[in-house]
């Protein structure tokens, strides 16, 4: 009885080593998770501080176009106390924002429409096929990436100039396809890497030339990221300032929307017309800000699908 008693204690004793060294081992991990939780918490916390910082101007922007002067000066933290469209009809009509709403469409559509196609159809041949000088022309463009636009603004001015391209849609048109190629090669490139090559192969097999594979197997896989890049390139096309204002310097009916809010906002230190002034700034945000909600989707899968294959 005496050794029978004994040996349930030994057993307790001996699981008691075990039992320490769990405890032993579970104390670094309830260590890390709350190394995790602070960490989130101070992650969460700045993204809601960036979101503030970004959030808190286009609002004050939008409720600023539907207030007259006198609210803006007097309560420029408040709500409108109505809203008034008067601003809105003054800077489209009278500002010419119209106009240069516009030539940002024509421009830009055109930009973007020959940007993504010239830039697929490169990207596609530099990750798709070996040939001599592959990795140099694939390295030229990304070097063009690093390039700053502002030390080619000259040349560029005279070569325009020489070729009659000054102060036209096609000439800025050009321009801007040339200005974002190597971003746009850069990234598909690496998109087009990532799709399933026995899909390609299938598609020559059944009969299909380089051609057709590409327009109606390969481009449709790259939907993601031709999106994603899309609406980079559409940000930094609408957006840009600089090359419009030195290639469109004599035609004032040419400019762009960038350029007429500068003069709108010139302006306003001979007539006072801030509601008029914030009324346009919103007429300038809302297709890029349109097109990042409809898209916003579409963008974080482009982003994301090399790194998920």
């Amino acid at each position: 009885m005496m050794a029978v008693t004994a040996e349930p204690t030994g057993g307790s004793g001996a699981a008691t080593p075990g039992a320490g060294k769990a405890a032993r081992s579970g104390t670094p991990r309830q260590g890390m998770g709350r190394e995790g939780g602070v960490l989130n918490v101070f992650s969460h916390g700045v993204l809601f501080i960036w979101g503030l910082m970004v959030t808190l101007p286009l609002l004050w922007a939008v409720m600023s176009a539907f207030k007259t002067d006198r609210e803006i000066f007097t309560s420029p933290w408040a709500l409108p106390n109505g809203l008034h469209f008067d601003a809105w009809g003054r800077a489209w009509s009278q500002a010419h924002m119209s106009e240069y709403f516009l030539n940002s469409v024509i421009v830009v559509a055109g930009s973007l429409t020959g940007t993504m196609l010239l830039g697929s159809m490169a990207a596609y041949v530099l990750a798709r096929f070996e040939f001599p000088g592959n990795r140099f022309i694939y390295f030229l463009f990304v070097g063009g990436m690093s390039f700053p636009i502002i030390l080619a603004l000259v040349p560029l001015f005279f070569v325009m100039k020489n070729m009659q391209l000054l102060d036209t849609y096609h000439g800025l048109i050009l321009v801007y396809i040339a200005y974002s190629l190597p971003f746009t090669i850069f990234f598909l490139s690496g998109f087009f890497r990532t799709l399933p090559t026995s899909v390609a192969e299938a598609a020559l097999i059944d009969g299909a030339s380089h051609t057709r594979t590409f327009f109606q197997v390969m481009l449709p896989m790259a939907k993601p990221g031709l999106i994603s890049v899309g609406i980079f390139n559409f940000l930094g096309q609408w957006n840009q300032y600089l090359l419009p204002t030195v290639l469109n310097v004599g035609d004032d009916d040419k400019k762009l929307l960038p350029q007429g809010l500068v003069a709108l906002a010139v302006s306003q230190g001979y007539k006072g017309d801030w509601s008029g002034l914030f009324a346009g700034l919103v007429m300038a945000m809302l297709p890029v800000l349109a097109a990042y909600i409809v898209f916003q989707r579409q963008v974080q899968a482009g982003l994301t699908a090399g790194a998920l294959k």
